[in-house]
């Protein structure tokens, strides 16, 4: 209760203090000068308006920090040229821009998460570990990092180019050997490290190639929960992905089966397997039955190619390490049935099923808006259809009062209501008979 009054606090506060800026396509302006964290947004997107107040929180917070980082939002339904000057494909985009640089957040829209994006990417690309402290205290903080230890060479200029690049997802430090742990062992100086999963491991130009590849491919520990922010991003890794579908909130032997033996093979094999795998669980099939447009049992093991959108599942039940030993060798070679893909009737579901989700996640996060958007549009055409195809009030000929009758009842002098006229009878009255 405490920490939901805390988020409606600062929330407010950061509406009314202006800790968010609305932005214009003069922003463009500033960016010489400072820093700024931008949300790119639209107006009809219903994500937006549910990520608006985590936005305005993380505002609040950075302030609170004394961060140099601005944050604003813009509107690109209005300011279109900034949409596509900066090619905004999808809402709500965050970017952080530091000089002539700028950094796509791809991460969860949490206000914890996109803080510690910002506080990482708004200072130094390398930062350096002067004491043997210092090192404990940063690998106490962070799961993965990577280090180059020691002097002047090409080989650090190489990993300052990668670090700008990957900057995004971890952190880059240098350091010396004598404030490295006295587990570590190095063969040769200079030298690069990443270190995760408990461990560290070296970077070998003759059996890894090129810096930025191993880098972009050692980014993730051997083995982790995989959520739909780090599932995207291994489409832009060579690897395939060995998940472990599971429900966390009710766990069954069999989840936890296939999650130690996921996490035993991501140890035990990683180099026969660290180029083509990496291996996590997912909590959860909600993520996978919308990329496979399909049903996913939990628990169960899959093996997805987000390169082309394909996937692989067990033709028989996994009970030990060497039936996934063989399941994963089975995909590697081609014998084992390939799944889904980005053909062209495939691609075409797969819109039909995007749009068809994103109306219907839509309407559960903000109906009344959805009623709006999508209700007005269909109001005026059915107006125009209306006013187009609705008879128009012209009186026919033989409907022309004729002369000499009265159009409506007339009252006598005694306030009774006359005789109308029929000009075309020629039957007297009962009282035109008694004069005759």
């Amino acid at each position: 209760m405490r920490n939901l009054i805390l988020t409606a606090v600062l929330s407010v506060i950061a509406v009314v203090s202006g800790y968010v800026e609305e932005l214009d396509d003069k922003f463009k302006e500033y960016l010489k000068h400072e820093l700024w964290l931008v949300e790119f947004y639209a107006p009809w997107c219903a994500y937006c308006h549910t990520f608006e107040p985590i936005w305005h929180e993380v505002g609040a917070e950075l302030k609170s920090m004394g961060s140099p980082v601005n944050v604003g939002k813009i509107d690109t339904t209005v300011h279109t040229s900034i949409g596509s000057e900066f090619n905004i494909r999808g809402y709500p985009t965050i970017k952080l821009f530091k000089g002539e640089l700028s950094f796509d957040y791809k991460g969860p829209r949490t206000k914890d998460a996109i803080i510690e994006f910002t506080n990482r990417v708004s200072g130094p690309v390398v930062r350096p570990l002067s004491s043997v402290q210092l090192f404990q205290h940063v690998m106490s903080r962070h799961d993965l990092i990577f280090v180059y230890i020691g002097g002047e060479s090409l080989r650090k200029k190489e990993y300052y180019k990668a670090a700008t690049e990957y900057i995004v997802h971890t952190y880059f430090f240098t350091a010396s050997e004598e404030v490295l742990p006295k587990a570590v062992t190095l063969q040769d100086v200079p030298a690069i490290a990443v270190f995760k999963d408990g461990t560290y491991y070296l970077y070998s130009e003759f059996l890894d190639g090129d810096l930025s590849s191993w880098i972009n491919r050692e980014r993730f520990p051997s083995y982790f929960q995989i959520d739909s922010f780090s599932l995207y991003q291994m489409g832009e890794l060579s690897k395939l992905v060995a998940l472990a579908v599971v429900d966390e909130k009710n766990p069954s032997e069999e989840s936890i089966r296939y999650k130690t033996l996921m996490e035993r093979l991501s140890t035990e094999y990683r180099d026969h397997y660290k180029s083509d795998y990496q291996f996590g669980f997912m909590d959860g099939n909600e993520y996978i039955n919308g990329l496979i447009m399909g049903e996913v049992e939990m628990p169960s093991i899959i093996v997805l190619n987000m390169t082309i959108d394909g996937y692989c599942l067990p033709e028989s039940k996994i009970e030990t390490i060497e039936d996934l030993l063989r399941f994963l060798n089975s995909v590697l070679d081609g014998s084992a049935k390939l799944l889904g893909g980005n053909g062209f009737l495939q691609c075409t579901k797969r819109s039909f099923y995007k749009a068809k989700s994103t109306v219907v996640s839509m309407f559960q996060e903000a109906p009344f808006f959805c009623c709006f958007v999508f209700g007005l549009p269909v109001g005026i055409v059915v107006l125009v259809i209306w006013g187009t195809c609705r008879p128009t009030a012209v009186p026919a000929d033989d409907e022309k009062p004729v002369e000499g009758a009265t159009a409506s009842p007339v009252l006598d002098g005694h306030g009774k209501k006359a005789i109308e006229l029929q000009p075309e009878s020629t039957e007297k009255t009962s009282e035109a008979k008694k004069e005759d």
